[in-house]
């Protein structure tokens, strides 16, 4: 379950840290006071988009840190699957914004976006203000669907995907050969005509940086040999004004005055050792000046090839995922030579994927034709739980249906496209969800089918954002007990305006406004039993909270604890 939020500079809120705990949270106050930031700056952490100047300060770090403790076994496999360590039960999702960059942080260890996704959906569900309009899509009813058939469905739908691949690479493939005669033949001439172009030029990997190189050399060898040569007569020129030789005179010198005090010795070793060193770079820069003098005959020969490669390249090297720009082309040929194979070779290549073709359809008509038996039946089994939950979120006479289509052609999900059916008065019949429910209904019907859900799905924890949108009355008090009775399995979190589901609260938060040194803040405040029956008033009183209104959410109160 959620256990902590930690958010600092975002929006209207400082600092807040909230400690949540099982049961039904409730998280009630003013309109405007910053509850939908709570939600906000959770689905921030989740990996959500960052909403333009949500930083409060923008010369301070923003933060928003959660922490969940797991308990199922099976979750937290899955999580380490991804390569997070869970040996403590304790996931820690942060994410930081420092000058309009962030970075999302599980347990420590920076996360890509994709494995974010696959783990928070592991622990967490949130249902926002506007979700249940997703109910009117269909893609949305066939999920809804399939998450109640989920075990039955789980490793089908992975074949079926897995087969659907299969056939759309074939369906490709086999576009490739609708072709008429003229055209093959016409490509056959041409892939004859660039692999022989390829094949005569010899080439071999390694050749390009290597001719490259060589004629970089002996483009600038001109320059190289005059200053080599320059250097070389310094140091080794005629007569005595090279360096060679006054070193070699000086050593002569150095060594006839060593004979008459011995403290000369180590000089005349110094001197020694420069005329061998002197000796070496004159052998050194003769062999240099001897390997760089090029043939001009060889120098021709070097240019021709580079420009065959270079022309030979800039034709065929179109993939560049090599970094070796011959080994390219020579994949490239490769590729041309088995594009050859398959037309010269047309009709019997072009059997075979029809006949793989064959095979492969009919293995995604038995598995789709499976999928749509398991939703057919798990349909009947949802519309009844449908109806009997919606009858206790006060659908007088509810009737509900789901209708099913078949699809012109196959998908990874089957060929069954599903619609919700409905009919919340008496002697109507069932017509699409979209033409019947209202605002305040669907939320209703949303609230029955995440209750639904509930009692099938391991995510610890379901966030309620304001779902009594358009409710009051006795049907706000059954929501309540809903939502009361959701809290039984999982944690829930629950933001709300309507006294009748904040009396349920088994942990009660109360969300308000002040202002600190001329600056509006939000903060929240865990209220203790007498806290909350003063929140439950101000909710049913509204300015004037008198003895009778206080008695009233007492007794409120008592009649959700019973």
């Amino acid at each position: 379950m959620l256990v902590n939020v930690n958010v600092k500079n975002l929006a209207l809120i400082n600092k807040v840290d909230i400690f949540f705990d099982e049961g039904l949270n409730i998280l009630s106050g003013e309109t405007g006071a910053g509850k939908s930031i709570i939600i906000g700056s959770i689905l921030i952490a989740l990996g959500g988009k960052i909403p333009k100047d949500i930083v409060r300060d923008s010369e301070k770090e923003a933060l928003v840190e959660l922490v969940f403790d797991v308990q199922n076994e099976d979750i937290l496999k899955k999580i380490e699957e991804e390569g997070i360590d869970v040996s403590d039960g304790n996931i820690i999702i942060s994410r930081k914004i420092v000058n309009a960059r962030s970075t999302i942080k599980i347990n420590g260890e920076n996360i890509t976006s994709t494995k974010l996704k696959k783990i928070t959906e592991l622990l967490i569900d949130i249902h926002g203000q506007h979700d249940h309009q997703s109910l009117l899509k269909k893609d949305k009813q066939l999920e809804i669907l399939d998450d109640f058939a989920e075990k039955n469905l789980f490793d089908l739908k992975e074949k079926l995907k897995s087969e659907y691949n299969t056939y759309t690479l074939l369906k490709k493939e086999l576009d490739e050969y609708n072709i008429d005669e003229d055209k093959r033949l016409r490509e056959i001439s041409f892939c004859k005509f660039e692999i022989e172009e390829i094949d005569n030029a010899n080439l071999k990997t390694g050749e390009y940086d290597e001719l490259k190189s060589i004629y970089q050399k002996m483009a600038s060898s001109k320059s190289i040999l005059e200053k080599m040569s320059e250097v070389y007569d310094l140091i080794a020129g005629d007569g005595y004004n090279s360096v060679s030789d006054k070193i070699g005179e000086a050593y002569r010198i150095s060594q006839n005055a060593s004979n008459f005090d011995e403290e000369i010795n180590g000089i005349t070793d110094s001197l020694a050792d420069l005329e061998s060193i002197c000796e070496d770079t004159k052998r050194a820069i003769k062999d240099y000046i001897d390997s760089i003098s090029f043939d001009d005959e060889e120098c021709r020969q070097n240019e021709l090839r580079l420009d065959e490669l270079n022309r030979l390249i800039n034709k065929y090297d179109v993939n560049k995922k090599n970094e070796d720009p011959v080994l390219n082309v020579l994949e490239y040929r490769n590729e041309q030579e088995e594009k050859l194979n398959k037309l010269e070779n047309y009709e019997m290549k072009r059997k075979e994927i029809l006949s793989d073709l064959e095979i492969s359809e009919a293995k995604l008509s038995e598995l789709s034709n499976k999928l749509t038996d398991i939703r057919r039946k798990s349909s009947v089994e949802l519309s009844k739980n449908i109806v009997k939950v919606l009858e206790g979120l006060n659908f007088i006479d509810v009737k509900f249906d789901i209708l099913f289509k078949e699809k012109e052609n196959y998908t990874s999900n089957g060929v069954d496209e599903i619609e919700f059916m409905i009919s919340t008065n008496p002697g109507e019949d069932v017509k699409p969800l979209n033409n019947v429910a209202s605002g305040g209904e669907l939320s209703r019907i949303m609230l029955g089918i995440k209750t639904i859900l509930a009692k099938k799905d391991d995510i610890d924890t379901l966030i309620f954002d304001e779902i009594d949108t358009g409710i009051s009355g006795r049907t706000a008090q059954m929501v309540a007990e809903r939502l009361k009775e959701i809290s039984k399995l999982h944690q829930v979190i629950c933001i709300t305006h309507l006294p009748q589901i904040t009396s349920m609260a088994n942990n009660h938060y109360l969300i308000e406004k002040s202002v600190v040194s001329g600056t509006t803040e939000t903060n929240i405040i865990k209220l203790d039993y007498e806290q909350s029956v003063e929140e439950l008033a101000r909710m049913l009183g509204g300015v004037e909270i008198t003895d009778a209104v206080i008695e009233n959410a007492r007794e409120m109160k008592k009649l959700a604890n019973n």
